[in-house]
């Protein structure tokens, strides 16, 4: 029996969901066994690498551009140089506010003061409050009410 045979014989073993083929001629012994059903062929979405931007070509250095004006009439811009970070101090829950239907403690562009209550971690069934560290306003809160913070993560920005 020639390849070419063999192959037919596989594909009409596929086509028709036979599992199992026995042959007998004389001294010619083929025995051919496939699985059932056919597995289907697995197609996982793979991450494309990021495209690297072609280098840029050394030009004359430009006159700085003017700074944005604010989006907000009378709104500062924000020195991001001057930014704290409220860190958890703790693995927990973070909790946005007191209760479920109480307000939140703060918000952006809400103004603290040192020492007042940003959140509360829960941690071991305990609730810990986190406090402002410094005065300020809140420019960013990093985290969604219940999530499950680490250890140094940035909880709030304050400018």
């Amino acid at each position: 029996m020639k390849i070419d045979e063999i192959k037919a014989l596989a594909e009409i073993m596929s086509g028709n969901g036979v599992t199992s083929l026995k042959i007998d001629e004389g001294d010619l012994h083929i025995r051919m066994e496939r699985s059932f059903p056919p597995v289907a062929p697995v197609v996982a979405a793979v991450p494309q690498p990021a495209a690297i931007p072609a280098p840029v070509p050394a030009q004359a250095p430009a006159a700085p551009a003017a700074a944005p004006a604010p989006a907000v009439s009378g709104a500062q811009p924000v020195d991001f140089h001057n930014l704290k970070e409220v860190k958890s101090p703790m693995v927990g829950v973070f909790y946005s506010s007191p209760s479920p239907e109480a307000e939140p403690f703060v918000k952006v562009g809400s103004k603290v003061k040192k020492g007042d209550v940003l959140c509360i971690i829960e941690a071991m069934k305990l609730l810990n409050e986190i406090n402002a560290d410094t005065d300020g306003e809140i420019v960013d809160i990093c985290v969604n009410n219940g999530d499950v913070v680490e250890y140094g993560q940035p909880l709030f920005k304050i400018f």
